[in-house]
């Protein structure tokens, strides 16, 4: 499947330490052979969840590149940084000047970041060093103001730095959509993925898109895709449908939260925004299973529902008025289901 890809025009190749259990680093190795290494921008990432000490950043990075079995990534991005890997990682064991020895030695073509956290985190960190060749954000028409969103892929293509798109399909939700939005893409003879990557493709500032693809006819869906995109190339009637497809998600939402965190903190540590925001898109999407993954894996234990206690004070501070403390149980009991939604 990759090597179709590949031979096709694919050319960004995006891995990571712990992938596929840690399999899929040495899964390329074998794949990139025959030449095909050299056809591609090869990209791995940092864990930073397993720094304790400057030397650890050199120690994986070497590991990484043996079992890449290659002299050289193309970029070498830290992984899935937030306000406080960012702080607490590497800021704090200067990591920026160990990637920055990496380039010059000939181990790291360029460096980035991928990304999970708010607009304000993400623009800090865009700014925060000279060296950044590119940034990896979470984006697709149903998260233009989520994370990094909109403005920040603006933000950081104004900067210089290349933008890669990941969960373009929000982890194949919007591949999979339910009833009513199907109803309104089969009258319009439009594929569901085809229009959501189109949709980002059509955008100037999105340098590449990741897309995971688990099946042969899903390599040729998308390569399909590639080939009728581009910057400029959905009229303006394909984004009415965007924004008419996504007014039809936002419909099923049943909690009117706006995420604005006027609420926060919780004295209880709950994270409120976060509890209402993966219970909206469970029913929103029609995919409880993920919601319940996110909140009984994912998510803290002191930060989930059903540690609320029904003080009411973040009600009073709610500017949508909303009974938090009614629904927090309700949240709860939902997401710690374990029966089939």
């Amino acid at each position: 499947m990759i090597r179709h890809a590949i031979d096709r025009g694919v050319n960004y190749i995006d891995t990571a330490y712990r992938y596929h259990g840690g399999a899929s680093e040495s899964l390329l190795a074998e794949v990139l052979k025959d030449g095909y290494r050299e056809r591609v921008k090869l990209v791995t990432k940092s864990p930073i969840w397993l720094i304790r000490k400057p030397t650890d950043y050199d120690k994986f990075l070497n590991r990484q590149l043996r079992t890449l079995k290659t002299d050289q990534v193309d970029f070498y991005l830290f992984h899935g940084l937030n306000k406080g890997s960012w702080k607490g990682v590497v800021k704090r064991h200067g990591l920026l000047k160990r990637a920055t020895a990496a380039i010059r030695d000939g181990r790291v073509g360029g460096v980035g970041f991928s990304f999970h956290d708010d607009l304000k985190t993400f623009k800090e960190i865009v700014d925060g060093s000279d060296e950044w060749s590119l940034a990896q954000i979470q984006y697709n028409y149903m998260d233009t103001n989520n994370q990094a969103g909109t403005k920040g892929l603006k933000y950081a293509a104004s900067k210089g730095l290349g933008v890669v798109v990941m969960e373009p399909l929000l982890g194949g939700r919007l591949a999979n959509p339910p009833r009513s939005i199907k109803a309104i893409l089969r009258a319009k003879g439009v594929s569901a993925s085809d229009l959501a990557l189109r949709w980002i493709w059509n955008q100037p500032e999105v340098s590449v898109v990741l897309s995971g693809m688990s099946t042969m006819r899903q390599v040729k869906g998308n390569l399909s895709s590639a080939g009728r995109s581009g910057v400029g190339t959905l009229d303006a009637k394909s984004l009415r449908l965007v924004e008419r497809v996504k007014a039809r998600y936002l419909e099923s939402k049943p909690v009117p939260c706006t995420k604005c965190g006027y609420c926060m903190p919780c004295p209880h540590g709950v994270n409120i925004p976060l509890n209402f925001e993966e219970y909206n898109d469970g029913f929103i999407y029609g995919d409880l299973k993920t919601a319940r993954l996110a909140y009984n894996k994912w998510m803290k234990k002191k930060e989930r529902a059903a540690a609320c206690q029904q003080c009411g004070e973040c009600e009073a501070k709610c500017p949508q008025q909303i009974a938090i403390s009614e629904l927090m149980p309700k949240v709860h009991r939902v997401l710690s289901a374990q029966r089939r939604s």
